[in-house]
């Protein structure tokens, strides 16, 4: 894609041209009126302080965070690709427009009135220039912090933090049914099969890491540490699978993923394998950590563990 330099002057041309159109709106969620208000609020963010909106109506979204502004109940009016495609998020972004960090005449279009993004987007001060920016670096905080310090941003703070205790109580208690039923020294694996690789995660990578290891206390098996621990992933080769595999296996596959390694006898032969302790996830979607995501992993780790 080409890139687009927008100078300032032009970027508020095209601010004004955007505001003196008619009242016709997109579809969908992004046709929620532009509610004016004067009222902002300072919001610290990593690079410094940040005036923003106190109640954002139309936020942008550059790179993830979809799952934690939806759980907030906050209008999103543009997203990245990966959002758009996430299948976990296909009804509530089904009207949305896909935007990336160099669609600046898209996003202007949009009148957002908040973005949001990863510290590595490009052009920060052109899309300043649009509309209050504000990024995050990826991992700084944990998977729950992080939802409340959105919270923070959206000023809805309270309602964050109120899901975020219940998550954790809900998964401590599943934690201490799910250890008494397979054990306290039994292991799992997180493996995805994603194309003709495969790769091993450690406890802070998604795909139902953070609440297998953090939150239900399960065991990674020494191997996984060993090699997963500091990077949070491994890719590795089927040949050397069975030296990674778990008591029980999570399997994050894509639904295009080079499935051949499964009818290999070096598979077949794993003691999870043999004893039907793989548990096989839609892979698509799985790489996020957000609220929504983490809901649809829980409910389906305690399925999978407890059958309930």
């Amino acid at each position: 894609m080409k890139k687009l330099l927008i100078p300032s002057m032009l970027v508020l041309t095209l601010l004004i041209s955007a505001c003196g159109k008619n009242e016709a709106t997109p579809e969908g969620n992004s046709s929620t009126p532009k509610e004016e208000t004067s009222e902002f609020v300072t919001y610290e963010s990593e690079t410094g302080p940040v005036d923003v909106p106190a109640n954002p109506q139309r936020v942008i979204l550059l790179s993830g965070f979809t799952g934690n502004v939806i759980k907030l109940g906050v209008n999103v009016v543009g997203v990245d690709v990966w959002s758009k495609t996430n299948p976990t998020f296909a009804e509530e972004l089904k009207d949305v427009e896909e935007v990336s960090d160099e669609s600046l005449e898209k996003i202007i279009e949009l009148e957002p009135d908040l973005i949001i993004g990863l510290s590595n987007i490009k052009n920060v001060d052109k899309l300043s220039e649009i509309a209050p920016t504000v990024t995050y670096t990826w991992g700084k905080l944990d998977y729950l912090a992080q939802h409340v310090e959105i919270g923070k941003l959206l000023n809805k703070e309270a309602e964050a933090q109120a899901w975020v205790d219940d998550f954790k109580t809900r998964v401590e208690a599943a934690g201490d049914e799910i250890r008494a039923k397979i054990g306290e020294d039994a292991t799992v694996s997180v493996i995805e099969s994603y194309g003709k690789d495969l790769y091993v995660f450690g406890d802070n990578f998604a795909r139902g890491t953070e609440i297998l290891y953090q939150g239900l206390k399960l065991k990674m098996p020494e191997k996984v540490k060993e090699v997963a621990a500091e990077s949070g992933y491994y890719a590795l080769s089927a040949e050397v699978l069975p030296e990674y595999a778990g008591d029980y296996i999570l399997l994050s596959k894509y639904s295009d993923a080079d499935t051949a390694y499964q009818e290999t006898d070096t598979y077949k032969n794993i003691p999870a394998v043999k004893n039907n302790q793989v548990f096989e996830m839609e892979g698509q979607g799985a790489s996020f950590s957000d609220p929504v995501t983490l809901e649809k992993h829980f409910e389906f780790i305690t399925k999978s563990f407890l059958g309930n």
